[in-house]
């Protein structure tokens, strides 16, 4: 596994579970230094106990003014370096059955969640004159999928925040970039399985297989496979990487 430059401070957010665990776990074990956010300190602090991070800070990314006072919180131990805006919710429902509130939920948490964690960390790293800014997006920011116009509409948000982003950004040092994982093997795809499963009446596996069939080889991606591609773009051999969504999906996009 490739080294980190030096040693920094990376600070995951949704970084107790799933994919924000694994890329947490894959930036300590490449030598950074990692902090944690999320909103349950009891699953946090299971990475933490893990060896997955090194601290933990709680917060809800939709809460600007938890963010900003959390992210201050691990900053008095060290800058942040790196920042991982991975935390993100799914919900999905015919557009005709998606009201206002189930739009705002999507964007609150996927959208200005990256949005909020990232004026928070931003002016230090602009003033230092480094940074690796990475979200963790989704294929659904990259093409459409049926039953999910919401997500997928907070998705795309993201890819377009990420573009204009790194533009602006381009001679600081700083680079921007989003990973954008197709149907990945985490709990968070457990209530996508159950909801076909309840409205199909199909199996378990028969679920998994349908979410399967959109990966060209026909098999989920794995959290792990998804963290690599994030630590190569916070690598020193990346610098020249910034605007790019980058899908993990086996060719499907």
């Amino acid at each position: 596994m490739p080294g980190l430059p030096h040693s920094l401070h990376a600070l995951v957010t949704g970084g107790g579970r799933g994919i924000g665990r694994a890329i947490a776990s894959a930036l300590t074990q490449a030598g950074a230094t990692v902090t944690v956010l999320g909103r349950h300190r009891a699953t946090l602090d299971e990475a933490v106990a893990a060896d997955a991070a090194h601290f933990a800070v709680v917060a809800d990314v939709a809460d600007q003014a938890a963010v900003s006072a959390a992210i201050a919180e691990a900053s008095r131990r060290q800058p942040i370096d790196i920042l991982i805006a991975n935390a993100g919710v799914a919900e999905s429902a015919p557009f005709a059955e998606s009201d206002a509130a189930l739009f705002k939920r999507m964007m609150d948490v996927n959208f200005m969640g990256v949005v909020h964690t990232i004026q928070a960390v931003l002016p230090s790293m602009r003033e230092r004159r480094y940074g690796r800014i990475v979200a963790v997006a989704s294929t659904a920011g990259l093409k459409g999928y049926a039953y999910v116009s919401a997500y997928g509409a907070a998705k795309h948000a993201v890819i377009g925040l990420v573009r204009s982003l790194a533009l602006e950004l381009a001679t600081t040092r700083v680079t921007v970039n989003a990973v954008c994982p197709g149907f990945t093997d985490t709990d968070l795809l457990v209530g996508t399985i159950d909801n076909i499963m309840k409205k199909t009446g199909r199996s378990r596996a028969q679920a998994v297989a349908e979410l399967a069939k959109y990966n060209p080889q026909g098999r989920l991606v794995s959290s792990a496979e998804v963290a690599d591609a994030v630590l190569w773009l916070c690598g020193e051999g990346a610098c020249a990487i910034t605007g790019q969504a980058i899908a993990v999906a086996g060719g499907e996009v």
